[in-house]
């Protein structure tokens, strides 16, 4: 058995009619005639906003640029997640720890060296 799959797509191939042709003619005079309806009045008061407009913008834009780093160092520590008294010792204790366990390895291995070193070259 076999079966006819047919797809189905969103655009409109198919062959137009005078009524689809009338429509879109329809469509474009009115859009034009919206267009042209504006008057130069509002065009320009439109045109003064946007002027504005960017005009607060730039002004924004060099006091962001002076204030800009002290503002993000802030944000930053608001972020930060602080430590409470019981974990900053056990962080405290655990680092002094591991420097004494550290200086303990290093003094052992140079007191090694040192003696293979002194026996080697025939030294006390």
């Amino acid at each position: 058995m076999a079966t006819n799959v047919t797809r189905i797509s969103a655009k409109d191939d198919g062959p137009k009619t005078r009524k689809d042709e009338a429509e879109e003619k329809v469509t474009r005079k009115v859009s034009v005639k919206a267009k042209n309806s504006e008057s130069k009045k509002s065009v320009a008061e439109k045109k003064a906003k946007e002027k504005s407009i960017k005009k607060a913008e730039k002004q924004a834009a060099k006091k962001d640029k002076k204030v800009g780093y002290f503002r993000g160092a802030f944000q930053e520590i608001r972020q930060v997640r602080w430590p409470n008294r019981k974990e900053t010792w056990k962080m405290t204790l655990s680092v002094i720890l591991y420097v004494v366990i550290l200086a303990a390895a290093i003094m052992l291995l140079d007191a090694l060296l040192q003696f293979i070193f002194n026996k080697l070259l025939g030294g006390n």
